[in-house]
């Protein structure tokens, strides 16, 4: 950084505390906080729609996920059970926000893997003991189409595990479809939501590229839903605020959710602004 950037730096959280902004910055975060949490009393958890048997919002909630996924993936097990409580996740950072870390805490096993080393050694740093009981792998890799089923051979991971979450901001269409050999019970991905129902959109695949913050990118939850009906899979869900969709397979549906099982019954449009994290900094004890 250098003397100047450090004495620039020293200068600012000055002058921020001269002017109470530190102090303004988590007053304007609760009020932010306790206005999120007022729209989804109102427009999700009171909401006539989400309590129709086909919706499975009314049960989101919040523990380690981005939104509320930690909820809907508790319900969906809690309806069709569990088998080997085994997860596949990746674009994982450094673990504190995922789709599974709740799972770790409730005795799942299973793979993490990202494209960044300082996040895999983070991982490493947060998660010894999981690691070393051999709860948990983390795996630094950059994801593609291509190599998708080798990292999993090497990994070792069983061939139906429970669980696939995919959040890579880009290839993930391209990415699940190219696992063939592998077969988990459920599977969430994160869709395009500015695509309504009715519209396919796939973004072209290129192996190298990454998300460029725009919003050409992924897929559309239309397109998913092919996808999904071509390898067996059916939609059952997809969370409040347009993020993520979830996908069971159909040997395991039986009676235990109801239909349509269609993109226009279960789309969700885009809510990033519900993008909080509630309670205490994140830090895990794995």
């Amino acid at each position: 950084m250098g003397f100047l950037g450090d004495l620039k730096n020293r200068l600012y959280t000055k002058l921020r505390r001269t002017l109470n902004l530190e102090q303004l910055d988590a007053r304007q975060a609760r009020m932010h906080s306790i206005q999120i949490e007022q729209f989804l009393e109102e427009n999700l958890y009171r909401n006539p729609r989400y309590q129709q048997p086909d919706k499975l919002n009314r049960f989101e909630f919040q523990a380690f996920s981005q939104m509320g996924d930690d909820g809907i993936i508790e319900e969906i097990f809690r309806r069709i059970g569990t088998t080997n409580q085994y997860f596949i996740e990746f674009g994982v950072e450094d673990g504190t926000e995922t789709n599974t870390t709740y799972l770790l805490y409730k005795g799942w096993k299973g793979l993490w893997m990202d494209g960044s080393a300082s996040h895999i050694a983070a991982i490493h740093d947060n998660c010894p003991k999981a690691i070393a009981r051999g709860d948990l792998k983390a795996i630094q890799a950059f994801i593609t189409a291509e190599n998708i089923e080798t990292l999993f051979d090497k990994a070792g991971v069983p061939t139906e595990p429970d669980l696939l979450s995919i959040d890579i901001d880009r290839n993930d269409y391209h990415v699940w479809k190219a696992i063939h050999k592998y077969r988990p019970r459920v599977v969430i991905v994160e869709y395009n939501a500015i695509f309504r129902p009715g519209c396919e959109f796939v973004i072209d695949y290129d192996a190298s590229a990454m998300w460029d913050g725009s919003g050409n990118t992924g897929a559309s939850l239309e397109s998913f839903c092919k996808l999904a009906n071509e390898k067996g899979y059916k939609l059952v869900a997809c969370c409040f605020a347009g993020v993520n969709a979830y996908f069971v397979r159909e040997d395991v549906i039986g009676d235990h959710f109801v239909g349509p099982f269609t993109a226009a019954n279960f789309y969700e449009p885009p809510r990033y602004n519900l993008y909080h994290k509630t309670g205490h900094p994140r830090k895990l004890s794995l």
